[in-house]
């Protein structure tokens, strides 16, 4: 089966494709939108230029859709994005990183109905400690490149999720209850390696 990729460039979207991957499914592009809302209800805030470096690293073309990121309104844009994958592509799915979000899982779940593909969400509902040390033995390499919750300062932004990482944000999730995956947008993430890249990005 031929899928396309939601992608954002962070942990989540980039694992899901890895796991897409090695159940056999053939991963034909990456769909990334560019929203203009820092705070928007569906995606993480990425540039172009970080998606392409990613990209090329997989060897996968990108369909980009910019949006203005308003809530509900950004579905149409991200229809439109879906749907020019599916006839550039011929894709016959979707592959999503959503772990705990109905908002998100929902919303992309009824644009696949409509455009009749599959929605593979391999993510959803799993233990997030779990995910941060599966990332970490399928050597994922993920750095921090936003923060946004009670006890994440700026020092955090830039750190790479390893061993020390998984320790400190444990602390954290039980003193702020901060998600462990950053979930909740504590925190986003860019994806530097992993056994999808045929090299690091620098």
């Amino acid at each position: 089966m031929k899928l396309g990729i939601l992608f954002s460039g962070g942990k989540d979207s980039t694992y899901a494709a890895y796991l897409a991957k090695m159940k056999g499914y053939g991963i034909c592009c990456l769909i990334t939108i560019i929203s203009e809302n820092p705070d928007s209800y569906m995606f993480q805030q990425v540039s172009e230029e970080d998606i392409k470096k990613q990209a090329n690293a997989m060897n996968l073309p990108v369909v980009y859709q910019k949006t203005k990121g308003v809530k509900e309104k950004e579905l149409k844009d991200l229809e439109k994005a879906i749907k020019k994958a599916k006839e550039k592509f011929q894709i016959e799915g979707l592959v999503i990183g959503a772990l705990a979000s109905v908002y998100q899982a929902s919303r992309v779940q009824k644009i696949c109905d409509k455009l009749e593909l599959w929605c593979f969400n391999p993510l959803w509902q799993k233990d997030q400690f779990e995910l941060l040390d599966e990332l970490l033995k399928n050597k994922f390499k993920i750095k921090i490149v936003k923060v946004a919750a009670e006890g994440l300062d700026e020092k955090w932004v830039g750190k790479i999720i390893d061993k020390k990482f998984l320790q400190e944000i444990k602390k954290l999730n039980e003193k702020f209850k901060v998600n462990p995956a950053g979930e909740g947008g504590e925190f986003e993430t860019y994806v530097l390696d992993c056994p999808l890249f045929q090299g690091e990005i620098k």
